[in-house]
C-alpha cells in the first residue's frame, strides 16, 4: 500500500512539473509522445477507481504477481493505442491534461489510502485483494515513469525503493533474476524492451538475453504497454 502511494506521488509530481513544451517529446512507449502517455495515466487511474468500487465476494483468482501476464511484445495495432493519441490531442493545451491528470489522479490515491487492503475487488474479469491490486500497480506506476522521463533527463527519477520493487515483481512474473551488476532501472528497461542491452550488458545476460523482452498485460484485457 505504501509503495502504491510513494509511486503514484511520484509520478504525479513529475507529470505536473513539466514544461509544456515536454508533452511534445517523445516518451519510452513506442509510438506515443509524453502527452500521450499522460493520457493513458488518466485512464489508468479511473480504473484504479473503478476497480476499488467494485467489491467481490467471490476467492481471490490472482494476486500482485499473477495478475500480470507474460504477452507477446505490443505492435501497435491494439485499438485502444490507437485511440490514446487521438483523446491526448484533444485536450489542447498540457494545462488542461495535467488538471485531468491531478484531478482523477488525486482522487484515485485518495481512494487507495482509503480501502481496506483485505477487501476482495474484481477487474478485468479477475478477482484479487485491494492489497495485492495496488501492489501489482507498482509496476504499472514506475515504469511509466521510467517511459515519462525517457527523453527528458532533468526530470526526477522514480524512488529507489519502488524501482527495487518492481524489478522483483517482474523478476516474479518471469520466473527469472536479472544479473546483480545491473541496476534496478536497467533491469527493468532491459527487461521489458524499452531498451537494447550494451555488449557488455548482453554478456552479463548469458543466456537470459535471448529471452527478452519480458512484455507484460493485465489478464485477460492487457492494457498496458
Amino acid at each position: 500500500m505504501d509503495l502504491f502511494s510513494r509511486s503514484w506521488a511520484a509520478l504525479l509530481t513529475a507529470v505536473a512539473e513539466l514544461p509544456d513544451e515536454d508533452f511534445q517529446q517523445p516518451s519510452g512507449c513506442a509510438g506515443w509522445l509524453v502527452r500521450d502517455l499522460v493520457c493513458h495515466l488518466v485512464i489508468d487511474a479511473q480504473d484504479v477507481l473503478i476497480t476499488l468500487a467494485t467489491p467481490a465476494d467471490t476467492e481471490p483468482t490472482v494476486d500482485a504477481v499473477t495478475y500480470w501476464k507474460l504477452v507477446e511484445p505490443p505492435t501497435g495495432e491494439d485499438p485502444l493505442d490507437a485511440l490514446i493519441p487521438r483523446l491526448a490531442a484533444a485536450y489542447g493545451e498540457p494545462r488542461l491534461l495535467k488538471f485531468h491528470l491531478d484531478d482523477v489522479g488525486s482522487a484515485a490515491a485518495r481512494a487507495a489510502r482509503l480501502a481496506d487492503p483485505a477487501l476482495r475487488v474484481s477487474t478485468r474479469d479477475e478477482v484479487l485483494t485491494v492489497g495485492d491490486y495496488l501492489s501489482a500497480y507498482v509496476v504499472e506506476w514506475t515504469l511509466h515513469h521510467l517511459d515519462l522521463i525517457a527523453q527528458l533527463p532533468s526530470a526526477p527519477e522514480p524512488p529507489a525503493a519502488t524501482l527495487a520493487a518492481a524489478r522483483a515483481s517482474l523478476e516474479k512474473i518471469a520466473g527469472t533474476s536479472f544479473p546483480a551488476s545491473l541496476s534496478d532501472q536497467d533491469a527493468l528497461l532491459l527487461g521489458t524492451g524499452r531498451r537494447t542491452p550494451t555488449d557488455a550488458e548482453r554478456t552479463a545476460l548469458g543466456d537470459l538475453a535471448a529471452r527478452l523482452p519480458f512484455a507484460t498485460a493485465n489478464s485477460p484485457a492487457p492494457t498496458s504497454r
